[in-house]
């Protein structure tokens, strides 16, 4: 499916508003600044894992290009801005994570560390009932987030599996390399 497409879908699915949109955007500038601290949450979570650590270090450098990639990612959180081309660097995350054998079952997982610094961290910084409405809004987009990228993942596995590829992991990076090259 288009990202575009897929995106506007998972919007309507999730309730997610023009209103929610205006309030991550708001909450910019007390999530931003803890980019650092979730990334190496993050970051941390999965280097405990050997076939991640393996996949984290296996190139001089990787890990602090990726913080910082991150802290762009994290900053979009919060951007207000969930368009086509949102949904495309989503997907685009999504297809470079599986080509180097980064699939769902890591993803998902290291989200939840997301979920659980910024939630907590919100919580500490509102007061009040407008506490609940920030949750709802940032709960929104990361199911939204978490879809988006799962979809890039079943699109590699598709077009591996077309491509005569049978062992899932294989197909799964070799469909997102075939994905990454037409881009």
């Amino acid at each position: 499916m288009d990202p575009g497409e897929l995106l506007a879908l998972l919007q309507r699915r999730t309730g997610f508003t023009e209103a929610h949109a205006a309030l991550l955007k708001g909450l910019g500038q007390v999530m931003t600044p803890i980019a650092p601290e979730v990334a190496l949450a993050f970051y941390d979570y999965l280097g405990r894992d050997e076939e991640l650590a393996g996949i984290l270090y296996a190139v001089p450098g990787r890990v602090e290009r990726l913080y910082r990639t991150f802290a762009q990612w994290y900053s979009e959180l919060f951007s207000g801005v969930y368009d086509r081309p949102y949904a495309e660097r989503r997907r685009r995350v999504g297809l470079v994570h599986a080509r180097l054998g980064v699939g769902p079952r890591a993803m998902i997982p290291a989200m939840g560390i997301v979920q659980e610094l910024s939630l907590e961290h919100l919580r500490l910084v509102l007061r009040g009932p407008e506490v609940y409405s920030a949750v709802e809004a940032f709960e929104k987009i990361i199911a939204i987030e978490i879809a988006l990228v799962e979809e890039s993942y079943l699109e590699a596995l598709s077009l591996g599996l077309a491509l005569g590829y049978r062992d899932l992991g294989e197909a799964l990076r070799e469909g997102a390399s075939a994905l990454l090259s037409r881009a």
